[in-house]
């Protein structure tokens, strides 16, 4: 059966959409400097077959992955650098990409997603990621938000958030983290007081993506007593008396998506909008972030993917003591071993997938290992790529250093790589 994915509100079967779009440039290559990152030259180069994401892939993902390629290196990668740099959350540019099912990609169809897998949803994460990790990682996390919805919500919760969030009219924010209480996330304090047909709201979020200039807000908060056990999820819309954000943060990375605190001063939610029951928001946060962890993960593997073809093509062109760097080999081998740590990253990734969408009794343990083992390698293939770039690397005319900086965050967010460790132990002396 046809895959259909949602275009405002008229079908389009991602075969079809894919015909539409004659070639796929794959990422070409940052050499020379300029005032400005651009792509030199946007074509079609080769994949060497060993890298090539699309292997094992069926031919309808296979025909997603092209149109989130293209999508990535015509409406992302040109304008990467300046949304880094003038810190744009490009509106806009998410727009187009819930017209291609973006927006909600696996979220059910009869609320305007696209029902597509986890391993699906990573195969076009990593792809989009190669266009701008930091923008790709807010439409993960807004997917995320909307997943939420979809399955916890009721009938009405899901007719009235779900289909705007797919198309992006509407945008949204996780709120779990707070100033006191980050791994340690069952520690919460913001409160919900009963009161009548709603609650008030008292307490703060810290670190929140988008937080500020998107439209809801699904909230992590106490309705009972201490623990997890104690912790409902509410949604929130923006312009709610008593909401209030903090100072825009200014970061390393992540600079195309804005991250504010959330505030909350006796601000009335209806009942109606909390999600599930009470007390079983704790569980809400945590499925979600299991999906998270997978999301998160493939922005990684785009940014690894697309720096070492730029090592790679850099390698080809740059001589040093009269030849290119491409015939030394101890280049030649950190290039191998980046391609390796790729490719096993990538496998661990959509097993991870697998496992979360068959609801698998390993499914937890594969996440938190994917956060772990995919964020980490990931990075170093970056960092790893930018040494190669010499001076060049370190220049913000070059892609590699966005990389870098964009996806040093994912070894923090999600969980800590160290609170995978923690999960991952737990889960192997349980079992002994």
């Amino acid at each position: 059966m046809p895959f259909h994915m949602c275009c405002a509100s008229r079908p389009f079967t991602i075969m079809a959409l894919a015909g539409k779009l004659s070639k796929v440039p794959i990422l070409g290559s940052y050499i020379g400097r300029s005032r400005r990152l651009i792509f030199n030259r946007i074509q079609r180069r080769g994949i060497a077959a060993c890298i090539d994401p699309s292997l094992g892939l069926s031919d309808e993902q296979k025909e997603f992955q092209k149109v989130a390629f293209d999508f990535a290196a015509n409406e992302m990668a040109p304008h990467m650098a300046e949304w880094d740099q003038k810190e744009i959350f490009p509106v806009e540019t998410m727009r187009k990409a819930a017209q291609l099912g973006f927006g909600g990609i696996y979220v059910e169809p009869d609320v305007g997603g696209s029902g597509l897998s986890r391993l699906d949803t990573s195969v076009i994460f990593e792809a989009l990621s190669t266009g701008c990790v930091s923008t790709t990682a807010y439409i993960s996390i807004h997917n995320m938000c909307a997943w939420m919805i979809d399955t916890f919500g009721n009938a009405e919760q899901r007719e009235k958030y779900c289909p705007e969030l797919c198309a992006m009219e509407k945008f949204a924010s996780y709120c779990l983290t707070e100033p006191g209480s980050g791994s340690d996330a069952a520690s919460l304090l913001t409160t919900a007081r009963l009161e009548g047909d709603h609650y008030v709201l008292n307490g703060s979020k810290a670190f929140i993506s988008g937080g500020g200039d998107t439209d809801l807000y699904i909230v992590m908060c106490r309705t009972g007593g201490k623990g997890p056990k104690g912790i409902s999820c509410l949604v929130v819309e923006k312009g709610t008396p008593g909401l209030s954000f903090g100072k825009k943060e200014k970061k390393v990375g992540w600079n195309s998506q804005p991250t504010r605190a959330v505030i909350f001063e006796d601000c009335a939610v209806p009942v109606e909008n909390r999600l599930g029951k009470e007390g079983q928001g704790f569980n809400i946060a945590m499925k979600g972030l299991n999906g998270g962890r997978i999301n998160i993960a493939s922005c990684s593997l785009g940014a690894a993917h697309a720096s070492v073809q730029l090592a790679r093509d850099h390698l080809t062109v740059r001589k040093q003591f009269g030849e290119t760097l491409s015939n030394n080999q101890f280049l030649q081998f950190k290039l191998a071993e980046m391609a390796t740590k790729l490719v096993a990253s990538r496998l661990l990734v959509r097993q991870a997938a697998v496992a979360l969408q068959e609801s698998r009794p390993d499914a937890v343990s594969l996440c938190s290992m994917a956060k772990l083992f995919v964020t980490d390698e990931c990075f170093q293939i970056c960092n790893q790529a930018l040494q190669m770039h010499g001076g060049y690397g370190y220049l913000k005319d070059y892609a590699v250093q966005q990389f870098v900086r964009d996806i040093r965050v994912h070894q923090i967010l999600e969980g800590t790589n160290e609170v995978m460790r923690m999960i991952i132990a737990r889960n192997l002396l349980m079992d002994s």
